[in-house]
């Protein structure tokens, strides 16, 4: 089958074809085309038996990189920077020869589809897990860029956040190379595209309010910190962290373990916050029987009212015990979830 050339997608590949590098005379057979960005268009293609994500560029420019960067990312201790890189060749067709690297397929879910099925609340996990990593990339000395959610997976189990396209990732103190523009401060005015810790930063404040807003939404001309606040303080699963996210869109932490520290301290005090006694029974136990209820039977006799007394006591003290148990179970996931997230 002969490959097609898009002015978008540069070399394009169809399901069932076989590639082979021109250097290194690897085969590899495409299975279908996964995604596409500025740099080129990623395929799902097998590679002896196993599952690679195959990625052909443009230019080699590009390509190279991006190479680059994995491999730098590779030798970083317990990384979990980024796949794994399999393969670097060239691929020659009749329309000329495109350059290719190939790099471990990670299989997971979207985030965003991921969180509309399992529940808006593991949207502080997966940030927690998220900025652990940035924070490793940022001594590294690079920027992601272009985050966002279609450069992000979630694997497991256990639970875990991982992204697939370096195809953005800046050297500090650049200019960022590739950015979408709903997670870009400079498309909302408040800020610039200097490749710095902040700007990831403020990308991952839009990520969790683009949780909340899967469609996204167009900027406000004249207001656009107020509006966007606006937008938190209408979802209740935002508003719980609208502090946090504001830090974030104002570039208030220069570090990503200072936004990473905030955001656990309070997933912390809300997990084991007491629940408070319900107003609306207070209210109820001041005014006494509503009118035309029939008051509950005092006891008989000092026996019967002692009997009554050991059974409440006998009960208060099973409910303490029971709050006590799913404390600690509670406490003991907790701690599950952030040994897996380190």
């Amino acid at each position: 089958m002969k490959e097609s050339i898009s002015k978008k997608q540069g070399c394009k590949l169809h399901s069932g074809q076989k590639v082979v590098g021109r250097w290194q005379g690897n085969r590899y057979q495409i299975i279908k085309e996964l995604g596409w960005g500025a740099t080129g268009t990623v395929y799902l293609t097998r590679m002896n038996n196993n599952l690679a994500a195959l990625k052909v560029g443009r230019d080699a420019m590009s390509i190279t990189s991006e190479v680059n960067v994995l491999r730098h990312f590779s030798k970083v201790q317990g990384n979990h920077l980024g796949p794994s890189l399999f393969d670097v060749d060239d691929l020659v067709t009749s329309a000329g020869t495109f350059p290719f690297y190939v790099m471990e397929y990670l299989e997971g879910e979207e985030v965003i589809p991921f969180l509309k099925n399992r529940g808006q609340e593991w949207i502080g996990i997966l940030v927690v897990q998220l900025l652990s990593d940035l924070d490793r990339l940022h001594q590294e000395g690079w920027v992601f860029g272009d985050l966002k959610p279609e450069n992000l997976l979630v694997t497991g189990p256990p639970v875990r956040i991982r992204w697939f396209d370096v195809g953005g990732t800046t050297r500090m103190g650049r200019a960022v190379k590739e950015y979408t523009e709903f997670f870009d401060r400079g498309y909302w005015g408040l800020g610039g595209r200097k490749a710095e810790a902040p700007y990831d930063l403020f990308s991952v404040s839009m990520l969790m309010i683009n949780s909340a807003y899967p469609s996204r939404f167009d900027r406000n001309e004249k207001e656009n910190l107020s509006y966007l606040m606006s937008r938190v303080s209408a979802k209740p699963a935002l508003k719980h962290y609208e502090q946090i996210i504001k830090n974030g869109l104002l570039g208030r932490y220069n570090e990503a373990w200072e936004m990473r520290k905030a955001l656990v301290d309070l997933i912390g005090q809300t997990s084991f916050r007491k629940p408070a006694k319900s107003q609306q029974l207070v209210r109820e136990k001041k005014a006494g029987p509503l009118k035309g209820e029939i008051p509950s039977k005092q006891p008989q006799n000092r026996k019967a009212y002692k009997r009554k007394k050991r059974v409440e006591k006998k009960r208060s003290s099973g409910l303490v015990e029971t709050f006590l148990v799913a404390s600690f179970l509670l406490l003991a996931y907790v701690l599950y979830l952030f040994v897996q997230m380190m």
